[in-house]
This record gives C-alpha cells, structure tokens and sequence, in this order.
C-alpha cells in the first residue's frame, strides 16, 4: 500500500470522526442552553476550543492505532509505503519519498485514493487564506490545516452536507456563521420539503443563509475576509474572519499518471470502472471516492469500504466475479435534526418513469417526537404509484440516521406501503414515522389513537 499523507485517510483524521465528535459537543452546549422542557433552566457552557480539539486528537490517534496501524503489525503481509504514488506503466509504481524514489512493481492494483475538497474558480480567492473540510485534521497531520482557535465569524461557501454539518456546529459553539450557495435553496438534489424545513430550523438557531448568491470575487479586509456576489439584480458583500470552501469534492486522481497506465476517467475526473470495479485495465481496479458517481456510486466511507472488498475478491480470488450494487445506499447529514435519505426523490422518480405516488407529514404525528418535545421535521415517502412498492424515503428527525436503515433494508427487498403498516414498531420510536407516512397514504394519521393503523 501507498499513503501521501495519515494512515486512516480522510475519513478517520480529517472527516466523518472528527467531525461528529465536535458536532456532538456542539449539540450538548445548545441543549444546555436551550432546555426543551419547562422546568429545566437554561445554562451558558463555556466552550475551551483548545480542550476540545484536544480531545478529538486523542480519539483520532486512538482511532487510527485501533483500526488502522495494528493492522500493520505483520509486515510480511501488508506494508506501508509513504509518499506520493505516480504509475509510470500499467505494472509499475513510483513512490516519491524523502528519501528519494522507490519503484514498485506488481501483478493486481487497486486505486483507492479517495476524494479531496473541490475548490471553485473565484477571483481573488488564490490571493487570500481560506479553510477547508481538512480544518478538523488530526494534530499529526504534515499538512497542518487546522483551525486551532475559534472564529469570532465564519463566512461558507457553499449549501451541501459539509457546509450544514460545519455551519451549525460553529454556530452553536457561538461563532456568527453566514452560509452563502449559489442554489435557490440549500440541499440541492434533496427533497424541497426537507431543505426548506431545515432552512427553518437553522435560521432559527441564528445562521444566515444567503441563497441564489453568484459569487463575483473574494478579497482580504483587515484579518478578515470579504466575499462579494450577485444577488437578485444587485450588488451584496460579507466580511467574516475566516472563510470555509465547502462547495464539495472531486475524486483524487490528478498527477497518478493513470494516462501512462491507460486507466479511463471520467469528465469529472473519476475512474471509470465496470459493475466489477475493472477500469479500462484488466488488472487495474478502483473503488471508493475515486470513481465517483461511476456505476451509481457515491461519495461515503461505508460505500467504499463495501466496495473495496468487492474489488479486492475480484482482484485476487477470479472468477466468479462480483458486482457491486449501488441501488440502495442509505446517507445522513448530521446537523440537528438529522437528514436521512434512502432510494429516489420525487423528482428523481419521475426522471426515471417511475409514475410516483408521494406524500409528506409533519413528525408532530409521532408520539415519540412528542414526549421528548422535539418534533421538528418532516419524513417523506415516495411510491411506485402502480405497485405501491417504496422506492424512497427522505426524513429530517431525531435519530434520522437510525430510522434509515429499516427503509434501507425494505426498499433492498421491494417493501411496499402495506409491508411498513403491518410490521409491529417499537412505540414510542422515532422509526413509527415511517409506519404513519405510509398509512398518510390512506387515512388521516392526525386522526388516530397511539399505535393504531
């Protein structure tokens, strides 16, 4: 294996742990300071970035020593090369090191080089400092991108999953957060009900969210920065402290030398690869961020690890081959409330021909959402008008991100709406939204005791 930068990849040092560590202490601060139920008084923590940042370090090392270096304790089987990898031919590798150039030659190869933060073309922004997703990189990282004290302000740009997680998150920590995005609304290729209640919640909790915004150049002002756009005919601009580029990601694939190897890529620069995750080589194979929307993909930790292993069995084990299957990919945004997505919006049903049968309901109507005094959001179901079988489900919720998995695994085995009535939940649970959507279809879920259907 070749690895440029941390063993444990952007995931474990620079994303998804990191990430949901300081989220979930963000969430604790606003709870504290926003008691749901009367009776509870309110209490301002103080927020010691430095401590916090510390802390998530040390899950990360921990993380990485757990998970990924004691895999490395037999060397006869698996080891490290450090350094930028380049393919000079389709069977050889050169590894620039420290110590120099070190050649590698083998028989298999798999491309599993992920993904890195897309950075737009906007007018200045070359000339100014500016963060990233790496801002929460471990302490060890050589590249050294992060943020190691809080910002007074923070300027986004941006309205996808990693500006929203990240927004809140500052915001909540008692940065004054201004989310700018190009898009009429935040989520885009999200349900329309869902970003607009999520718009809602976070406008609500104090962030400003600028939409249909073209940036036209960004500049230095004082320590600050200065973003200025087009906005409905007119000029508008924003200063903050920092500014974070969260506009999203593209496949890591510029200068591996995959035109020496005769490895295809897309326009967006992804590998391109078969339903076996073979590129144009035979003996060349890829998986994860780096294919990018090839296949079905996506962007996910779970989607690559699932398809690594696929492609490793179809590397080295022969035939038969397998094929990955992108159809059911379930995925959250971890703001507060969470967004959890599974199979095809409306709009995306209708794309495919499917004539859809769609219907939205507060989360009010769940009991669970009601004893705890949380019923902000929404769940939206979409059907196959003529079966009636569920091909997706969209919910902003309490424990989105687990209410999921069961409209994962029933859109897996054709569930329709009576599927979902019929199975016995748990009561009161957040996953009873999913049972009341699909009898929304039929009867008036205002109208029904606790548990009926």
């Amino acid at each position: 294996m070749t690895e440029f930068r941390t063993v444990g990849g952007t995931c474990a040092n620079r994303g998804c742990l990191p990430s949901k560590n300081l989220i979930d202490a963000a969430r604790l601060v606003y709870d504290a300071a926003h008691p749901r139920y009367p009776g509870l008084s309110a209490v301002r923590m103080p927020v010691n970035w430095g401590e916090l940042v510390a802390q998530k370090d040390d899950i990360i090392q921990e993380y990485r020593a757990h998970k990924y270096e004691s895999l490395l304790d037999d060397p006869d089987h698996i080891q490290i090369v450090s350094g930028q990898a380049r393919l000079v031919s389709d069977h050889e590798v050169e590894v620039q090191r420290t110590d120099g150039v070190r050649r590698l030659v083998g028989e298999q190869f798999l491309i599993a080089t992920g993904s890195t933060p897309d950075i737009p073309h906007v007018p200045g922004l070359s000339d100014v400092p500016y963060l990233t997703s790496d801002l929460l990189s471990a302490a060890d990282d050589p590249w050294r991108t992060e943020l190691r004290e809080q910002p007074r302000s923070l300027l986004i740009l941006g309205g996808g999953y990693i500006a929203l997680e990240l927004g809140q998150m500052f915001a909540r920590f008692g940065t004054k957060v201004t989310l700018v995005t190009r898009g009429k609304s935040i989520l885009p290729g999200h349900e329309s009900e869902i970003a607009a209640a999520l718009t809602e919640i976070l406008q609500e909790e104090g962030l400003r969210i600028v939409t249909g915004a073209q940036v036209c150049s960004v500049e230095q002002a004082g320590e600050g920065v200065t973003l200025s756009m087009q906005r409905h005919g007119g000029q508008q601009s924003y200063t903050a402290e920092k500014l974070l580029i969260a506009t999203g990601r593209r496949p890591n694939t510029r200068e591996l030398g995959l035109e020496q190897a005769g490895v295809g890529v897309d326009a967006t620069g992804a590998v391109r690869v078969d339903r076996t995750l073979r590129t144009s080589v035979a003996h060349i194979w890829a998986a994860g961020d780096v294919i990018g929307r090839e296949t079905g993909s996506q962007m996910a930790t779970p989607v690559g690890a699932h398809d690594g292993k696929i492609a490793v069995h179809n590397a080295l084990a022969g035939e038969p081959l397998r094929e990955v299957d992108h159809t059911v990919i379930p995925r959250t945004i971890f703001t507060d409330p969470q967004v959890a997505v599974v199979g095809l919006t409306d709009e995306e049903a209708v794309a495919a021909g499917i004539a859809c049968n769609c219907n939205t309901i507060p989360l009010s109507v769940v009991p669970r959402a009601g004893a705890i005094r949380d019923t902000r959001g929404v769940i939206k179901m979409v059907l196959d008008g003529s079966t009636r079988r569920v091909v997706g489900v969209s919910m902003l919720g309490t424990n989105a991100s687990e209410v999921i998995h069961e409209a994962a695994m029933a859109l897996r085995f054709g569930a329709t709406t009576e599927d979902f009535i019929d199975l016995i939940h748990v009561y009161p649970t957040m996953a009873e939204a999913l049972k009341l959507v699909a009898i929304s279809f039929t009867k008036d879920v205002n109208r029904l005791s606790c548990c009926a259907s």
